[in-house]
């Protein structure tokens, strides 16, 4: 699963077709996380140093970065149980909608090592390191519900509803301007690290380039013309 998820997002990456991005589960659950009891010796002996770190799921990384750096909007849509691995891939997306009784959960440290997948990076970002120390230092699981009102998602809904909410989420962002979305995107990341004058400067170049596309024109002609804009995200 993690391999299609890098070569699938690398494609949509260079895919100047495709206006957004919708990551949902197949089944059930979102995703129940890595499988490490496979990825550790099944004989029980107990693994060097350097064995683990050549079984950690650099693959699983690569998604996280890719999820969160791609220039398109991502919607991640919830239900059931997003674990470890799944959990942080839903919370790497830009938009996250769950249902009410879905289960955000990091068991890293239950058992027995420590938290991988962005979720130190992403966790405390979301919801702040109070509540990131329940997440990520007790494992304690979240329902859809408390990850809406805690921020650590964009909104909880039922379970019957979630399918129509999520796709209008995204068909709200694809008939937007994606490629300013893109950029406004990337001004986000690039701000966590930054500082405001930096972050001020790449507000500037961005503001450049987005000046140069055809949705930018589009939408002053709109307003001009007191009518909704149809972008086209280039």
């Amino acid at each position: 699963m993690i391999g299609t998820l890098v070569e699938s997002l690398t494609a949509a990456a260079s895919d100047d077709s495709l206006r957004a991005v919708h990551l949902r589960g197949a089944g059930d659950d979102f995703c129940a996380g890595s499988d490490w009891v496979a990825a550790n010796d099944p004989g029980g002996q107990r693994p060097r140093t350097g064995d683990l770190v050549r079984r950690v799921p650099h693959a699983a990384h690569r998604v996280i970065e890719l999820v969160a750096g791609i220039q398109l909007p991502v919607v991640c849509s919830v239900r059931g149980w997003a674990v470890g691995f799944g959990c942080n891939l839903a919370l790497a997306a830009d938009f996250t909608v769950a249902a009410d009784d879905a289960v955000f959960w990091e068991p890293f440290l239950d058992r027995g090592f420590s938290p991988d997948s962005g979720s130190t990076w992403l966790v405390p970002r979301l919801v702040g390191l109070a509540r990131a120390r329940r997440m990520l230092l007790l494992g304690e699981k979240v329902s859809g519900d408390d990850a809406a009102d805690w921020g650590l998602i964009h909104q909880s809904v039922s379970g019957p509803d979630l399918d129509r909410a999520a796709e209008e989420l995204v068909a709200r962002l694809a008939s937007g301007p994606t490629a300013a979305i893109g950029l406004a995107k990337q001004a986000m990341n690039f701000g966590q690290h930054a500082t405001l004058g930096q972050s001020l400067n790449q507000e500037l170049f961005n503001l450049e380039l987005s000046c140069r596309t055809g949705d930018f024109k589009e939408g002053l002609e709109a307003f001009r013309r007191r009518r909704d804009p149809d972008f086209r995200g280039r």
